[in-house]
């Protein structure tokens, strides 16, 4: 049976912004809020015209040149996404697939989540290469939230940014990936919802952040001691970056410094499912890699999911 692992990521965030000043002053919102709830200084956006699966291209070329196995062996290819092309069918992989020229014989499906997309996405894709005994994958994350942000609704245009990643799953993996565990609070489902397909996004910030609150350091808490460890002896905690408040509030509640916990989104906004792999591409940047990561998503569903992976050593 395979066991494949987190090898490297490739990152996109779109250089276009909206200023989050500008942003402030036109909702009313103070200086001060802004820069301490909300936390970020600009929102990234995609260029006019560009998809869901343009983006994923973007995100695969960053680290096209760097994989250890030719693109004609790939196997799998899965995004996660709440708003693939326009459309929506086919899927975003088949498109991305066509796009990259993957070989046919790859295997192309989506997953429907957003902010909790990403832990759930190793977890999912990690069995089923094993299960089909699989040894080369990618697994990438696009949600384009400006495509359904109102521009004039004062609770989600200050938030979302695009961006996107490709994670690339092999056995050279630096990281191996370990139990996960997950939380659905169904009943607040419309916490966060649209009405319609390619509706504009709602969102009821107060029922968000009593859902995190209430069940996201309590998972964090189980999933450290599935896998074998605790709060202490894992070296970084990567959180979606909801907004700065959320990160801060969980940190808190865990009892973790700045350093640890951190929020790194600031200059690009909430990109929904890309957030957590975004930061964890430039941890993989470095020449030092932690030994071990906890990786928590919350969000749309509303769900929460963590995991713990770890460093291969080689030596």
């Amino acid at each position: 049976m395979t066991n494949p692992g987190i090898e490297t990521i490739g990152g996109w965030i779109p250089e276009q912004r909206l200023d989050l000043a500008e942003l402030g002053a036109k909702f009313d919102a103070k200086p001060e809020f802004v820069k301490r709830k909300i936390g970020f200084t600009g929102l990234a956006r995609k260029a006019q015209g560009e998809e869901c699966s343009d983006l994923c291209v973007h995100a695969f070329n960053q680290i096209a040149s760097r994989i250890s196995f030719p693109l004609s062996e790939v196997e799998c290819i899965v995004v996660v996404t709440q708003n693939p092309d326009t459309g929506a069918i086919p899927h975003a992989a088949s498109l991305v697939h066509q796009k990259i020229g993957a070989p046919d014989t790859a295997a192309c499906f989506d997953i429907s989540l957003g902010c909790t997309g990403y832990v759930h996405g190793l977890s999912i894709v990690k069995g089923f290469m094993r299960e089909n005994e699989m040894r080369r994958g990618l697994l990438f994350t696009s949600d384009p939230y400006s495509t359904i942000i109102d521009p004039e609704d004062r609770d989600t245009a200050m938030l979302f940014g695009d961006a996107a990643t490709c994670t690339v799953l092999s056995e050279n993996a630096q990281y191996q990936i370990g139990k996960s565990d997950f939380a659905t609070e169904s009943r607040s489902a419309r916490a966060i919802y649209t009405d319609h397909w390619g509706g504009s996004l709602s969102m009821d910030g107060n029922l968000v952040f009593r859902s995190v609150s209430l069940t996201v350091p309590g998972l964090i808490q189980n999933n450290l001691k599935r896998n074998g460890t605790d709060i202490d002896k894992v070296d970084l905690c990567l959180l979606h970056q909801g907004s700065k408040f959320i990160v801060d509030t969980v940190r808190s509640l865990l009892r973790q410094s700045e350093e640890k916990v951190p929020f790194l989104a600031g200059p690009y906004g909430n990109t929904v499912s890309s957030s957590i792999p975004l930061m964890l591409r430039d941890v993989l940047a470095k020449e030092t890699l932690p030994r071990q990561i906890l990786l928590a998503g919350f969000g749309v569903g509303l769900s929460a999911a963590a995991t713990v992976i770890s460093r291969v050593d080689t030596t």
